[in-house]
């Protein structure tokens, strides 16, 4: 066994969230294409530790919060249930993506906490094993796991994988706003919204058609929420991007360029 290891939980964005229903405990159901975006990380170094209890220390972007309460503490105290026993370990996150972006930060470091410590302690658990115990921790971390593109659905938590190559660059426009994606679903009327709708057939289409047919339908509370992020995908467009939209629930805005 290494004495430490160091990982890169990457970023997301989503192409594309449509809301499809709301379920009786309040979750909304929806439809959106996970996409990796590796270019953005955080980096993670899991190393054997000395004491009797494991510690997390975070520095880079400053996250509010008990540390105890941290995602990649709960992915460490989730394994240690579902293996049984599972020494300490000192984890040290430099965080580079932002929080309440829409960009997945804190689910991907769940996940690459969970994909770490296996391959740390060589556990052996498969990929499907590991999504099993990521799912209670949060809708976006077993995507994480795969770091492959895949079409949520469901809660989110539904997963199938969806070969999706395109010729573009997507560029990350983040903002100094936190979007609360609790406040986003909360002011969210999705009885406006055509439920039929399914994502698959919009991204199959030309790219072009995107601008028009692969909206995030919580661009609506939160624009209204923060109408400069509106101004931001204007002026994606005007400058050239052949689509643009907020990811998730914001507040990071992102264009597709294509060469």
């Amino acid at each position: 066994m290494d004495h430490y290891l160091v990982l890169h939980p990457h970023a997301k964005v989503n192409l594309g969230l449509f809301i499809t229903g709301k379920l009786p405990n309040g979750y909304h159901t929806l439809e959106t294409l996970l996409y990796p975006i590796p270019s953005l990380h955080d980096e993670l170094r899991i190393q054997a530790s000395l004491s009797k209890n494991s510690s997390l220390s975070i520095q880079g972007i400053e996250i509010d919060g008990d540390l105890n309460d941290n995602l990649c503490m709960k992915a460490y105290r989730a394994l240690k249930e579902e293996v049984g026993d599972l020494p300490p370990v000192d984890i040290h996150l430099t965080k580079h993506i932002p929080a309440g972006a829409g960009l997945g930060g804190g689910s991907s470091d769940a996940a690459f906490t969970l994909k770490g410590l296996n391959t740390f302690f060589e556990l052996g658990l498969s990929e499907e094993t590991l999504a099993k115990i990521a799912t209670p921790l949060g809708a976006d971390v077993p995507f994480f796991i795969y770091g492959k593109p895949m079409l949520a659905t469901g809660i989110g938590t539904e997963l199938t994988e969806i070969p999706l190559n395109f010729n573009g660059e997507i560029r990350l426009y983040t903002q100094p706003i936190h979007s609360s994606t609790v406040a986003a679903y909360k002011s969210l009327d999705y009885t406006m919204f055509d439920h039929s709708r399914k994502l698959l057939p919009v991204l199959q289409q030309d790219m072009s058609s995107w601008k028009e047919d692969l909206v995030n339908d919580l661009e609506v509370p939160v624009f209204e929420a923060y109408p400069s992020l509106q101004k931001v995908k204007e002026d994606l467009y005007a400058e050239g991007a052949v689509y643009a939209a907020m990811s998730g629930s914001g507040s990071c805005m992102f264009g597709i360029f294509q060469h």
